[in-house]
């Protein structure tokens, strides 16, 4: 069975919608997305800190002088939800660039949204995961922004699937200077004597799922060296598709228990399905 989704102001069948060959983001990368969750609550199908989400999709937009109006996304996300008859699902927003020149000026070009929701899959599984140091680089900042820019992700795949070929779960990035990035999906957080850190990197994503953590742990956000995080009692991930994932293992260090870590993702789980009222506020009802 098909699902629905929205495309440029109308609700369709998926497998009825379709975008040209010449599409200029299908063969430049110029596009921008989001990943958000949905998740069942008491009170029926809510959305985790969707005008976050949203706003940083704009930043994204902003970046290729694109036009995005948040208010109109955040409409779209709820129809196509109700449409779907969701409760936890996985949503991708989509704004790109069309038709009109296969140059590299994007002034002339159509612009394009879309919003789709999908039955939730964990990106990472539910289990502790495994990371190894990754031999490529995170593109830097200065390069491209660290925004959900769709050109930019190549990187991530490479990554991605060289960690995979030696039989890790995903793989760490790491610069130059030995400090510790960010995972392919993912931003990282380390546990040493009690206190959580955030690791700090400008070349990371400023994750919505990180923010939330930081708040609820406390946190102290700052530079992580690889050493420091070998060296850590715990680690652990955070993504929206993810989650909050403790990590089993970096290449040879294995991290053991998680206490910290699990006592968290509980906390996290309990939050997004509607069960903090302290917490109300980072969730958009989805109604219908």
């Amino acid at each position: 069975m098909s699902l629905n989704l929205w495309f440029d102001g109308r609700i369709g069948r998926q497998d009825q919608m379709n975008a040209p060959l010449t599409t200029h983001a299908m063969h430049y990368g110029t596009a921008v997305f989001e990943g958000i969750r949905s998740y069942a609550t008491p009170d029926g199908a809510a959305v985790f800190r969707l005008p976050e989400h949203l706003e940083r999709m704009r930043k994204g937009a902003a970046a290729f002088g694109a036009k995005f109006n948040v208010e109109e996304a955040a409409a779209a996300v709820v129809a196509v939800l109700r449409s779907n008859h969701h409760r936890d699902a996985y949503i991708r927003p989509l704004l790109w660039y069309g038709t009109g020149s296969l140059g590299l000026d994007v002034a002339p070009l159509s612009q394009h949204l879309m919003v789709a929701s999908m039955p939730w899959a964990p990106h990472l599984g539910e289990k502790p995961v495994r990371l190894t140091v990754s031999p490529f680089r995170r593109n830097r900042a200065d390069a491209l922004p660290p925004l959900k820019l769709s050109g930019a992700y190549v990187n991530s795949i490479l990554a991605k699937r060289e960690a995979g070929s030696r039989g890790f779960d995903d793989a760490l990035f790491v610069d130059d200077a030995g400090f510790v990035v960010e995972c392919t999906g993912v931003n990282v957080f380390m546990v040493k004597d009690g206190q959580v850190t955030a690791v700090d990197h400008p070349d990371a994503l400023p994750g919505i799922t990180r923010d939330t953590v930081v708040e609820l742990s406390g946190a102290i956000a700052r530079p992580v060296t690889l050493e420091e995080l070998l060296e850590a009692d715990e680690v652990f991930v955070t993504g929206t598709s993810a989650e909050l994932l403790p990590v089993a293992a970096l290449d040879r260090r294995d991290y053991g228990a998680s206490p910290v870590a699990n006592e968290l993702r509980t906390r996290y789980l309990r939050i997004v399905r509607g069960g903090s009222p302290a917490h109300a506020h980072w969730l958009t009802p989805v109604g219908g």
